[in-house]
């Protein structure tokens, strides 16, 4: 019987982590999945994607979840310092944005 070789679901470029050859990132996936968004739903709101690559990305996540989730900390933190033209071109779109991001914070908690 042939040996099949592990196939890889995630990769790390460009300082950022991606479904393997997409431009999804693992980022997206993980919210989704914290919010108790099903593998399945999940590929219905990522349609570029196949229920073999979520499910691969969410184990990537569960083997790696301290690193991940301190990834993901240091991302809002630096999202959080970066000037943020919307508030001043924008603010209605700003302020939708905010509030969805307090939202997951309340879910995460």
């Amino acid at each position: 019987m042939p040996v099949l070789a592990p196939k890889s679901y995630v990769e790390y470029r460009n300082d950022a982590y991606w479904v393997e050859g997409t431009r999804i990132s693992l980022d997206s996936i993980v919210y989704a999945f914290q919010k108790g968004l099903s593998p399945e739903n999940i590929v219905q709101s990522f349609p570029l994607l196949i229920l073999e690559q979520v499910y691969g990305a969410i184990a990537f996540y569960s083997a790696n979840r301290a690193e991940i989730d301190a990834y993901l900390t240091a991302e809002e933190v630096a999202f959080d310092a970066m000037p943020q033209p919307l508030q001043g071109t924008d603010p209605t779109l700003y302020h939708k944005l905010m509030a969805a991001k307090a939202e997951r914070q309340q879910v995460e908690s």
